[in-house]
């Protein structure tokens, strides 16, 4: 997958966890693409431990989910090293 895609898909699966999320996440869209990016290696890996998921060939449902996930995950970590809590009622 070419640089192009993987910085396209690392923008749909940063904005989608940022919206899963509750509360303030750090950041603008540069920060988004770079949790998304990075969230996608780690959707890729789980991906990978658990189905023995191949390589991924390009962006569609399968991938961006699995993106997705790893997004979340890496927001959570992220704000449990930064000390941000969720949004407060």
């Amino acid at each position: 997958m070419g640089i192009l895609a993987w910085i396209v898909l690392g923008l749909i699966a940063g904005a989608i966890a940022k919206l899963i999320l509750p509360g303030k996440q750090p950041g603008g869209i540069i920060a988004t693409i770079v949790i998304g990016i990075i969230g996608g290696l780690v959707g890729g890996f789980i991906g990978g431990a658990l189905f023995g998921a191949g390589d991924v060939t390009g962006i569609n449902i399968g991938s961006i989910i699995l993106a997705v996930i790893g997004s979340i995950i890496v927001l959570l970590v992220w704000g449990l090293i930064t000390g941000r809590k969720g949004a407060r009622t």
